[in-house]
């Protein structure tokens, strides 16, 4: 399979690269500026290949094509999937440019509906129902400093239930989403938050690259979202 992913230089982003190669599916990572792509490979150039490093995780020996393109102009976008047979994004703009989560989901989902390509959106956990109603970012306690990222995310998913051409699916995190290992194994839901027998909600980032990439392997979820949890 031949996948393009931006926002390939963060840390789901990393994982998900990661994840890809590791089952032989052949990646373009996708970055704003060629600098930010230099921790992915030996450099960038417009689509040549070009060497992953070993901090991808685990061992995964093997190449990945980098690109530097903008996200958020569908003509670059769509140069950057044309021919590709999936498009993951996880992007995470910087504090204070939440808004641009929008910006991008709306370009890729016009870019993907000119290509036929398939969308994979990686989001957040904010916009879950919890149990009693509401959602997760309504629910008191819930930390302050998320609410900006949380709400573009809302109107993220809103842009993408808006969209009627693309194939696309939405992908919410557990509530808790960290560095960890890679089990192989999590349980889904729809558009409530998962949680355990403690009423905790955790993923690792490692799992939630493998809830992606077996979504992308073996489609379940079309123009709908969906959750992953342990």
């Amino acid at each position: 399979m031949r996948i393009t992913v931006f926002g390939a230089t963060g840390n789901v982003g990393r994982r998900v690269v990661a994840e890809a190669v590791s089952r032989g599916h052949e990646v373009t990572a996708v970055a704003r500026t060629a600098v930010r792509l230099a921790g992915l490979s030996g450099g960038t150039d417009g689509g040549m290949d070009s060497g992953m490093d070993s901090g991808m995780g685990d061992g995964v020996q093997s190449r990945v094509r980098v690109r530097a393109g903008d996200a958020t102009d569908v003509d670059d976008v769509v140069a950057s999937i044309t021919g590709q047979d999936l498009v993951i994004t996880a992007t995470c703009p910087a504090p204070g440019s939440e808004g641009e989560l929008v910006t991008v989901a709306t370009t890729l989902l016009a870019a993907c509906a000119k290509t036929g390509v398939r969308l994979l959106l990686v989001g957040g956990a904010g916009s879950l129902t919890v149990e009693g109603g509401g959602l997760l970012m309504d629910r008191p306690g819930y930390p302050s400093f998320l609410l900006p990222i949380a709400s573009a995310c809302v109107a993220q998913l809103a842009a993408c239930r808006a969209d009627t051409t693309a194939d696309w699916a939405y992908l919410s995190p557990a509530d808790v989403l960290v560095p960890g290992v890679r089990t192989g194994r999590y349980r889904v839901g729809a558009d409530e938050l998962v949680v355990d027998a403690d009423g905790e909600s955790r993923i690792s980032m490692e799992d939630l690259a493998v809830a992606l990439l077996d979504e992308a392997e073996r489609p379940r979820h079309h123009r709908t979202r969906f959750t992953v949890a342990y």
